[in-house]
């Protein structure tokens, strides 16, 4: 998925780095959030600096990094003009000692004192062997961090430091950083709202090798599903196909079929419609409540219209089929128009190729499928599947917007903008 140049323009992140082997990471993570626009600073522990120079992040964010030995209270070099300084304050690596620290309000280091003295959102990414990490006291603090206006940034298993294979390795960069734009991003009319994308061409089986697909690549289904992540929303991202470079808490359900999709998607709508619970937090005076916005769907699925009226169980062999086959194929259920819209924002999409008549195909949708809003997307030939950019007209009854070629996450978040205003 390519990355806007300008997602995080004119953001401002301080990154503390600790002292673990995964600080080498954190340089990956200064230049991922450098080149989607973010102006970044770095604080370090003296344990941190053992594993990666201070130069080394001098040499990505052309400022000095703020340690125990250099800050200055005759400049805005110190632990409270930096707090003040940032948009948000990320910790990566966070090892287990440091982890303990902030949960009991430790500030015997920079890095630490800057993260007490910081009020707004902190998000840390823990680095630990799985011992330590799996400790009661480790797991206790993650808690306490995680209702005290800390966001943790989950783990993965694999090879440690100490050779051996477990759950404590720092999140790659990319995971990272997704966190970061998320809290950086997000927006309070889609914040904790439940949105449902579909994506992808079904996969609509004749045999048990063989199947009828399209050429859609479920890139701008994965686009938006981004996007809403990045704006706060609760997304499910239904899909034949995905953009590997997704959010991993983003959730999602991988699914082949027109009616596959049909049923996870009637049971999605229904648990949207419930709305969802609030965190517990130490940040407010507020008891658990149900948080209860209209949910919305976009529907960017490119659905078969015609499936297979005989589909096999096994490989159908040459030899009894002839020279010839005549493969016969019925419609298929149209699921934009079938589900029940009542009570959630619909928005569904159009691929054209006739363009002299794409509008009005793409406005008559909008009354005979009973939907709220039109994508349309004006293809000139298969090539055009595939691509990391589109162009986009938002239909509605009311108005219509042009969104010009750019890349598809950048589509995406203007989508949302004129989506808002339904």
């Amino acid at each position: 998925m390519l990355i806007p140049s300008d997602l995080l323009k004119d953001k401002k992140i301080l990154l503390g780095v600790t002292g673990s082997i995964a600080a080498y990471k954190s340089l990956e993570l200064v230049r991922l959030l450098s080149k989607a626009g973010a102006e970044v600073k770095v604080v370090m522990s003296e344990a941190g600096k053992k594993f990666v120079t201070p130069l080394s992040f001098e040499a990505l964010t052309s400022d000095q990094v703020l340690d125990d030995i250099n800050e200055s209270w005759a400049s805005n070099h110190n632990h409270i003009k930096a707090g003040e300084w940032a948009d948000l304050f990320v910790i990566a690596p966070a090892t287990a000692n440091t982890i303990a620290k902030l949960a009991n309000a430790i500030a015997d280091n920079m890095l630490l004192q800057v993260a007490l003295a910081y009020p707004k959102l902190k998000i840390i990414a823990p680095s630990a062997n799985t011992n330590m990490l799996e400790n009661p006291f480790t797991k206790a603090n993650l808690k306490m961090l995680g209702i005290a206006n800390y966001e943790v940034v989950d783990t993965q298993i694999k090879e440690l430091a100490c050779k051996s294979v477990g759950n404590g390795a720092m999140a790659e960069p990319l995971e990272i950083f997704w966190h970061c734009a998320k809290a950086l991003l997000r927006d309070e009319f889609w914040m904790d709202r439940r949105v449902i994308v579909t994506g992808g061409g079904t996969i609509e089986k004749i045999d048990e090798v063989r199947y009828i697909s399209n050429f859609s690549s479920g890139k701008m289904a994965s686009a938006l599903a981004a996007a809403l992540y990045c704006k706060g929303a609760d997304v499910n991202l239904i899909s034949t196909k995905f953009d590997k470079d997704l959010p991993l808490d983003l959730y999602t359900i991988d699914v082949e079929s027109s009616s596959e999709m049909m049923e996870y998607l009637q049971d999605s709508i229904r648990i949207a419609k419930k709305g969802k619970l609030s965190k517990a937090t130490l940040m407010r005076d507020e008891q658990i409540h149900l948080i209860q916005k209209k949910p919305y769907l976009f529907m960017a699925a490119a659905v078969s219209d015609y499936i297979p009226t005989y589909p096999q169980e096994s490989k159908l062999k040459k030899e009894s089929l002839g020279s010839e086959w005549d493969l016969k194929l019925k419609q298929n259920i149209d699921i934009l128009d079938s589900i029940d819209k009542t009570d959630i924002t619909t928005i569904g999409f159009k691929a054209e190729m006739d363009e002299k008549n794409a509008l009005i195909n793409a406005t008559n949708m909008l009354d005979r499928k009973k939907i709220d809003a039109v994508c349309l997307n004006v293809l000139k030939d298969s090539s055009s599947f595939g691509t990391d950019t589109n162009a986009i007209e938002f239909i509605t009854k009311a108005s219509q917007e042009s969104i010009p070629t750019s890349d598809k996450l950048s589509v995406a978040f203007k989508i949302l903008e004129y989506a808002k205003n339904i």
